[in-house]
Order: structure tokens, then sequence, then C-alpha cells
């Protein structure tokens, strides 16, 4: 008796993975940024949206020395999560090895994002910044997610011909019907840029411009304060931002910094319910959290 042979399994080309994945999104998952899968509820399954932005001064040479080590800081990164309820961080200044610690430590339901700052020598060669810290890899910019992140994109603003870049990085969180980005401005005098013009106001319109009029939050360390009579600097800001998106302490401004003066903002068009600012205790930063009513239409 004649036997057939056994068929070869091969595995699905690009354009078969590419078809399928639609379907699985639709199935309730969706793959994030970080390459993970996960389950993506609807907003109202979510309930309200929290997020964080801080500055974590995680870079010892920035004027971060005695600030704490990287387990304290770890430590106030899960806090955010745990106890004040953070469902988004934007992050600045922050090691890609904790945020990959902090995430894994919080649970596989969670996702993250990272673009390390690069710096470019007058001679054009361009590094990567280092934490210094050992083990510690790259500082940079990140977003930190308890659902998907997806349409991860960094957006492209002016920067420093010379000497280190930030930069501003956006994702989607399906589970809110969201787009985040957190954003880390060039400051005015610092590393390389009191011999070139200010960068804040070209940088605030980009990061304007990369999101929604209506269902985002966004924000990170500016390096500004608010526009007001009493900011010498408030030409730099643009509409949207104090305008047609309401900061989360508007009115307020309560000090975000150990200098005093309120450079971390978060901005969103959704219906803010509560603001908070949080001393961690280990940055010369504070963490500044905003909760929204992300199922308002």
């Amino acid at each position: 008796m004649l036997r057939r042979p056994a068929p070869v399994f091969r595995a699905p080309g690009r354009r078969l993975l590419a078809a399928l994945l639609p379907a699985v999104v639709l199935a309730g998952l969706t793959v994030s940024g970080d390459g993970r899968t996960g389950t993506v509820p609807s907003p109202t399954e979510a309930g309200p949206l929290t997020v964080a932005t801080w500055n974590m001064c995680g870079v010892l040479r920035w004027n971060c020395a005695g600030t704490g080590d990287r387990d304290a800081k770890r430590e106030q990164m899960e806090r955010l999560a745990t106890e004040s309820g953070a469902r988004v961080m934007l992050l600045q200044e922050t090691c890609a090895a904790d945020v990959q610690a902090v995430r894994d430590a919080l649970g596989p339901s969670w996702h993250s994002a990272f673009r390390p700052y690069t710096r470019r020598g007058s001679d054009g060669q361009r590094s990567t910044v280092r934490c210094g810290a050992s083990g510690g890899g790259d500082a940079g910019y990140a977003l930190l997610s308890a659902y998907p992140l997806t349409d991860v994109r960094t957006v492209s603003s002016p920067q420093p011909d010379t000497g280190v870049r930030r930069g501003i990085l956006c994702a989607f969180v399906a589970a809110y019907d969201v787009t985040v980005c957190t954003a880390h401005l060039t400051p005015h005098v610092g590393e390389g840029t009191p011999a070139q013009r200010d960068f804040r106001g070209d940088q605030l319109k980009a990061l304007a411009d990369a999101v929604p009029e209506r269902r985002t939050v966004y924000g990170g360390d500016l390096n500004v304060d608010p526009p007001g009579e009493h900011n010498p600097d408030s030409w730099v800001w643009p509409e949207r931002p104090y305008g047609t998106h309401r900061e989360c302490d508007q009115g307020s401004a309560r000090a975000t910094h150990d200098s005093l003066h309120k450079l971390d903002h978060l901005f969103t068009g959704l219906p803010p319910t509560g603001c908070r600012v949080i001393d961690t205790g280990v940055s010369d930063h504070r963490a500044l959290v905003i909760e929204v009513d992300s199922r308002a239409g």
C-alpha cells in the first residue's frame, strides 16, 4: 500500500503573517512596540486613565550625584504604578536597563518603548549617551505602559548641531484610545547650546503637532516655565499647550524642580479629573501625575 509522504510544515512568510496580524488584533490581542503581546480591553473596561511624567535624574554626571542609587529610583518608578495608579509613564533621563527591569517587575502585561540620547561631536561623530552606572546601558527617554503600545514613533524635531540631542517619543494605547508622547526638550543654557539658538519653540511645536486634537496625553521635561507675564520665555509656547489643551496643574503651576521652577508639564484634550505633584526623594524633579476621563467622547 502506498503511503503519502507526511506534509512538511513551513513557517508562514511575511505576507501570510501580515494577513494574520489583523485577525489577532480583532481577537483582542496586539503586538506592542517592545515585541510583547497583550490583551487590549475596551476603554470602558480599562477604567480611568492616570499618566505620570518623571525625569528620574538617572545620568549621574548631569548634576544627579547624590539623588539616590538605581535601586531607589526603580523602586520609586514602581510605586508610581502600584501606589499612584499610573497606567502610563513618560520618563526622561532614565537608563535602558532600569526601564526593562521595572517593566518586568510590574508583570507581563506591562510594555515599554525606549530611545537613547545621542551626542554629536564637533567632528560630526555620533554616539549614544551612557548612564554611567554599571549595567545601566544607554540613557534616554521612554514610555512605560500597563497596556500594549502601538504605532511607536520618534517625532522629528530640530536639535543642536553639536552636543546632546534629546527628543520626542509617541505611541498609541488602544486600551484607552489615546495617543501619548514623552518629550525632553533642549535647555536654552546647557551643554552644547549657549552659542546656538533656542530650540524649545520649534520642539514644542513639533510635539503639539504630533498629537490629535482631543484623545491625547503628552508632556515631559520641557525645560521651560508655563507662559505668563513673569516668564520672559513665554514666546516659545505654541497655541495648543495651555490653550486648546489643558495642563495638569494649570492655574496652580506648582514647582516640579529643585530650582523652584515648573519644568515638567502634562497636557490633555480630555477632561482632567485630578493632578498631583509627587516628590520621590530620588531626583531633582518631582513626578507629575494627571488623571483624565478617557471615557469622554
